[in-house]
């Protein structure tokens, strides 16, 4: 069996903001795999706060540090909250994908949405960026993992933005499916 490495190179949303790290779906995700025997490690690069620069920045040293196999990008949402040009965005997010494959790191891209007070025009064009990188670099597009969690108030921790802990076991529910058909095809 092969030893797959998946690398999550993310913000808060996948750093555990406000939890313990043990709660974080990143680590109930390795834990649900290794309780399957899934030949899998996961790695979390997620930091608070973290940009798709900050990623950008990032990624060549974990790479190289970690070798993984899989990489899952979840980026993009503080760059959108602070307001950063979705081509920029893209652009960011297209040179990742291309470092990772040049190192043969199979990319899935965790799809993030952001609050509609943005605007429709600007909410349109940062999702979109999603939907085209995946679709001009054929890598995986993962649903949002929030969809059905951001808006009830009881899984939500009070700044509304990040989840709590008793919303961390449905991410892991929600994406480990999705990550296990591109991790052990």
């Amino acid at each position: 069996m092969q030893e797959h490495k998946l690398l999550v190179l993310g913000d808060s949303l996948s750093a555990a903001y406000g939890l313990t790290q043990q709660q974080g779906w990143v680590y109930l995700l390795q834990n649900a795999w290794v309780n399957e025997n899934k030949p899998i490690t996961v790695i979390n690069g997620a930091i608070s706060g973290d940009t798709t620069d900050g990623g950008l920045s990032r990624l060549p040293r974990l790479l190289d540090l970690h070798k993984p196999t899989h990489l899952l990008i979840e980026l993009g949402g503080n760059d959108a909250l602070q307001g950063h040009n979705p081509k920029k965005i893209k652009a960011n997010i297209e040179q990742m994908v291309q470092l990772a494959q040049k190192n043969n790191v199979e990319v899935m891209l965790q799809e993030m949405q952001i609050p509609t007070n943005y605007g429709k025009r600007y909410t349109q064009m940062f999702m979109q960026v999603f939907i085209d990188i995946a679709a001009e670099n054929d890598i995986p597009l993962i649903p949002f993992f929030l969809e059905n969690i951001a808006l009830n108030k009881k899984l939500m921790q009070n700044d509304g933005i990040h989840p709590t802990a008793e919303a961390q076991p449905m991410i892991t529910e929600l994406l480990k499916p999705q990550l296990e058909v591109h991790i052990f095809d």
